[in-house]
């Protein structure tokens, strides 16, 4: 059995200059969240390849914070899409 998906419906509206800007910054934090999550995801790993653990701990939880961050900003730039269709 196959189930077929409908592509998105994305209907075009005129964007403000200002509301670009943060749509733009938005995307900009999200990725600079991530790419930090990413650094300390693999010190992480090199810590553990150390058997230095507590160290490996410490990078976990920081690329966890990341991760919610970007979360939240990307939480944040749905909103404000969805809000002006």
């Amino acid at each position: 059995m196959t189930t077929q998906t409908t592509p998105m419906k994305i209907e075009k509206k005129n964007v403000t200059p200002e509301d670009n800007k943060k749509r733009i910054e938005n995307h900009k934090t999200t990725a600079t969240h991530l790419e930090a999550a990413a650094k300390s995801h693999l010190e992480a790993a090199k810590h553990h390849e150390e058997e230095e653990h507590e160290k490996a701990a410490k990078s976990t939880i920081i690329a966890h914070g990341h991760l919610a961050l970007a979360k939240d900003v990307q939480t944040t730039d749905l909103k404000n899409h969805a809000s002006n269709k």
